[in-house]
């Protein structure tokens, strides 16, 4: 009956301890209808002027949302951009209309697409820690969020995607 009884506790813990290292792990935000996958930022370096800011939108209601704005100690100040190609060349532009998320629709904010932009950050950021953040959205209101500062191996960015040369 004892041999049992610890079988059972050992069991429970193990179970108790996988939950909370998948919780976590588990690197998602909601606001309303409006579910923040993953959000993540690049290592950066002392000289960089702005730094790119990527997660997953996903509205989860019936009535669209936008993404207007967000807000972080780390910088001056948060901008929505969009990259785009032209004739070979990296294209930047802000969004300030924000970016819309359709109901029962995702919206990927990446490298070399739609992201966010970290204007004038005040320091480097190291690979491994989390950065505050507040997005603003028309429907869903303010959500509190952590951008994860990691290393994208897969998708290391060329000068355009890394914002090479790019000013606010």
């Amino acid at each position: 009956m004892f041999r049992s009884c610890k079988v059972v506790i050992t069991l429970s813990v193990a179970s108790i301890a996988a939950m909370s290292s998948c919780v976590a792990l588990a690197h998602d935000f909601s606001a309303g209808d409006i579910r923040i996958g993953h959000p993540w930022s690049r290592v950066a370096p002392a000289a960089a002027p702005v730094i790119g800011g990527y997660l997953t939108l996903t509205n989860a209601g019936s009535e669209r949302d936008t993404l207007i704005a967000g807000s972080t100690p780390l910088a001056e100040r948060i901008e929505i951009h969009q990259m785009t190609m032209e004739d070979g060349i990296a294209r930047m532009r802000p969004l300030p209309d924000g970016v819309e998320i359709a109901p029962g629709s995702s919206v990927e904010l990446a490298p070399g697409g739609t992201h966010l932009m970290f204007i004038k950050p005040t320091r480097p950021l190291v690979e491994g820690e989390r950065i505050e953040a507040t997005l603003e959205f028309s429907r869903a209101g303010s959500v509190r969020v952590e951008f994860v500062v990691q290393r994208n191996a897969s998708e290391e960015p060329d000068q355009a995607d890394d914002h090479g040369g790019h000013t606010p």
